[in-house]
């Protein structure tokens, strides 16, 4: 890892535990320093390292040093091989996934997996899944806008809240599919993709079962 990378990293996962130690969010940093979402994520996620000005600003507003948030300690009991990336409760169109303030906790992902792209984590609801993944357990989740069949993918319909299922891609559409036998598949048409629509929004690389 290079020194730049570090100092992101490390950075990130102060910034992180500082925002959570201090009961803060995001959004109250992006009001703070009137930033977008995505520039306040990329700073959590260890893609880019804010200006010192910037820096000094979270300090005063959090009333801590400035250190605090930019250097190493050994005593740290955060993680800074790891970042995190918010646990969402729904996602649904229209908004981007960086807006979305229904966060019910946060994941940590390892760097060299957050290096591969952007990435989410979602919490699953109802039991269509079942028995491989159970109401309440969290996927991670790199966004992107393709999958290949045998994929588990996040996958807006028609506007709704996100659902997840297993991806089948056909000559002429696509086939959600259930692991639930008592659920039928979900087909949908090339143009029903275009008309409904049907948009896959991320790939599930990793699955966290809750005890």
């Amino acid at each position: 890892m290079n020194e730049k990378d570090k100092q992101k990293l490390i950075f990130a996962s102060n910034f992180n535990h500082q925002l959570k130690i201090h009961g803060k969010t995001q959004k109250d940093i992006c009001n703070l320093l009137n930033v977008s979402t995505s520039t306040v994520s990329d700073w959590s996620t260890a893609k880019k390292y804010p200006r010192i000005d910037k820096i000094q600003a979270i300090a005063d507003y959090l009333d801590i040093y400035k250190s605090e948030l930019t250097e190493e300690y050994h005593n740290q009991r955060h993680n800074i091989d790891a970042i995190k990336i918010p646990v969402l409760g729904k996602v649904v169109a229209g908004i981007p996934i960086e807006a979305i303030e229904e966060i019910l906790d946060y994941e940590e992902i390892n760097l060299e997996l957050a290096k591969t792209g952007d990435f989410f984590a979602l919490q699953i609801k109802g039991d269509s899944m079942e028995p491989r993944m159970q109401e309440g357990d969290v996927v991670i989740v790199r966004k992107q806008e393709t999958v290949d069949t045998g994929d588990i993918a996040i996958v807006l319909v028609n506007g709704d809240e996100a659902t997840v299922k297993k991806i089948k891609i056909l000559n002429d559409g696509i086939m959600l599919i259930p692991f639930n036998s008592k659920y039928d598949p979900w087909e949908y048409t090339a143009e029903d993709i275009e008309k409904l629509p049907v948009k896959i929004i991320g790939k599930v690389v990793e699955l966290r079962a809750k005890f």
